[in-house]
């Protein structure tokens, strides 16, 4: 008998358990509905109201990268490369994730941050190669630390925002030239409540640090994601702004939800990255009731192998860090009882 199966995809209409590289899918479904199936056991997310618009992101997609699970120095841990001759895993995963992300026919792609792995000029024509031509105009595209560590001035636009039915983008440039970690700028704080006080649709905000977790980490400037400081800008404009219903960053390279206690009902999520195990994108349903957010698992059997393979970085600590709990892959952004 299989082994259970990870429940990675729970969308309104379908759910998708994974057992390795198998999946068993179910479609059709109805919105807010337990189901007891195929040893699958979950509740479909809610639906209201008319699908107005789709928009998927990646991020952390490391063209250039050839070797997975390395730590700076250490020998700790096994890492994992490809044979000689055989297609860079990054191209693998990144191929596989345009196909897929095509099939579903967004209305916009979100790219945020980490194109490259080690800032060069050669690899982000790579992933313009690999992005620009599937996805042309509908494209949106910020660096990150991958980037601006190494001073590469490629995608380093403060603030873009795009307008679609029944919401607006914003995504912003967190990262900073010669660190690791994030910052947000005074004026892109007044140009975020500047656009979140005439919005008149929700508004998404998507960048590649997430914030600085206060329950987690000390107040320093050493902090992984957003600084400390960068990150309370950016919570009060949250608080005072309700147009403001969710921020989407990458850079952990793992599934997580932050909620604060300004405002407990945003969203405050991290996406797994491309590269490598579970080989992630995530889409955003928009309707004119709410928005939804659905994990994916790439799913071409390249990308499959790799990210099967890649399960074992860390010592097999990897796949409980990466994959998040169900309610950080995916879940409600905002309903009809949001405030909008």
């Amino acid at each position: 008998m299989d082994a259970p199966g990870e429940l990675f995809t729970v969308a309104d209409d379908e759910l998708i358990c994974w057992h390795g590289a198998r999946q068993t899918r179910l479609e059709g479904l109805t919105p807010d509905t337990v189901v007891h199936s195929d040893g699958i056991d979950a509740r479909t997310l809610p639906r209201h109201g008319e699908l107005l618009c789709r928009i998927a992101t990646v991020n952390d997609v490391h063209f250039g990268e050839t070797e997975a699970g390395r730590l700076g120095d250490s020998d700790e841990w096994e890492t994992f490369s490809v044979a000689p001759g055989e297609d860079p895993y990054p191209e693998v995963m990144n191929r596989g994730a345009i196909h897929d992300i095509s099939g579903w026919d967004p209305d916009l792609v979100v790219v945020k941050g980490d194109l490259t792995s080690g800032g060069t000029r050669a690899e982000y024509e790579r992933f313009r190669e690999f992005y620009e031509p599937a996805f042309g105009d509908r494209l949106m595209v910020v660096r990150g630390n991958h980037e601006s560590y190494h001073r590469l001035a490629v995608a380093d636009t403060a603030f873009q925002e795009r307008a679609l039915p029944g919401v607006q983008v914003v995504l912003l440039d967190t990262s900073r030239d010669g660190h690791p970690n994030g910052d947000l700028s005074g004026a892109q704080l007044e140009q975020l409540d500047e656009l979140a006080s005439r919005a008149d649709r929700p508004v998404l905000v998507f960048g590649h640090h997430p914030i600085w977790d206060e329950r987690t980490e000390e107040r320093n400037d050493h902090t992984f994601g957003l600084l400390p400081s960068a990150t309370d800008g950016l919570i009060e404009v949250f608080g005072r702004r309700e147009r403001l219903v969710g921020y989407f960053a990458g850079h952990t390279h793992r599934n997580r939800v932050v909620r604060t206690p300004y405002r407990p009902e945003v969203p405050f999520a991290e996406v797994a990255c491309v590269k490598d195990f579970p080989g992630s994108w995530a889409e955003y349903r928009v309707f004119d009731g709410g928005i939804l957010q659905v994990h994916r698992r790439i799913a071409t059997p390249e990308a499959l192998r790799w990210s099967e393979r890649t399960r074992a970085m860390f010592g097999g600590a990897y796949p409980a860090y990466a994959s998040g709990a169900p309610e950080e892959r995916c879940f409600v952004v905002c309903g009809p009882q949001t405030p909008r």
